[in-house]
């Protein structure tokens, strides 16, 4: 009877235990397919975001455009004038001053560290392995009240202050939809230098077929973030690639 029993046990452990264990390249694969398949990811062209940044209790009209070649513009409305950043035209990576309000150019370590992400349209999941990032599952965690998996992301080094570093972020996936809920990554320079950059994601919804997250809170670990909640997503829109480049000195 014991041994029936010790059999029975090993059974269902080799019964339940696929279901339980989960590989960091098992978890990307379901949150791809539960937002929409990969196939699916990889059509996108171009993607529109509308939505509201709430900037002490303001709450300022934003719009941001990325597409797959790479270009991107970012665009508020603050107090009747328009505030651009991270705008880069294929070339020129550039935003609004926010002392002159006048168009200013990224440095050039800046800049390359930014073509460095451009492969990540739509998502840097998307294709990973032939982008050479790696990813590892470093465990289960606790993100207020919600049981996620951390996975440790490394992509191409960036270059801070002149020296090589790696380029490491870490994301928690919901373990009941597959979805990132935080990511979070150091700060490599400026007055945050040492300190963790979190974002967080909520509110999931479809937008032809695809899930996308509608709530949006950014900042550092552990103290209030800046509130961005997005009212509109269309995805391979109409694009006029004058919205991306450097306005010429009058």
């Amino acid at each position: 009877m014991k041994t029936l029993q010790l059999f029975i046990l090993a059974f269902l452990f080799v019964a339940i235990a696929p279901l339980s264990a989960q590989s960091a390249d098992e978890i990307i694969a379901n949150y791809l397919e539960n937002t929409g398949g990969a196939e699916n990811w990889e059509k996108l062209s171009g993607i529109e975001f509308t939505g509201k940044i709430n900037v002490q209790g303001m709450q300022l009209p934003i719009i941001q455009v990325q597409t797959k070649s790479g270009k991107q513009m970012m665009k508020a409305d603050v107090q009747g004038q328009t505030f651009y950043q991270e705008v880069y035209d294929g070339e020129t990576l550039w935003g609004t001053n926010q002392m002159t309000m006048a168009a200013e150019k990224s440095d050039a370590e800046t800049t390359n560290n930014f073509k460095n992400n451009l492969n990540d349209f739509p998502d840097p999941f998307l294709n990973y392995k032939d982008k050479n990032y790696t990813v590892e599952l470093i465990g289960n965690e606790t993100i207020e009240g919600t049981e996620t998996y951390k996975i440790k992301l490394v992509k191409e080094p960036i270059m801070v202050d002149g020296n090589e570093v790696e380029d490491v972020s870490y994301y928690y996936f919901d373990t009941e939809n597959f979805v990132p809920i935080v990511v979070e990554e150091e700060i490599t320079q400026g007055p945050g230098k040492g300190m963790m950059a979190q974002v967080k994601f909520s509110d999931y919804q479809e937008v032809d077929g695809l899930y996308f997250p509608f709530a949006i809170v950014q900042g550092v670990k552990d103290q209030p973030g800046m509130q961005i909640t997005l009212t509109e997503i269309k995805l391979n829109p109409d694009i006029d690639d004058t919205m991306f480049s450097y306005p010429e000195e009058k």
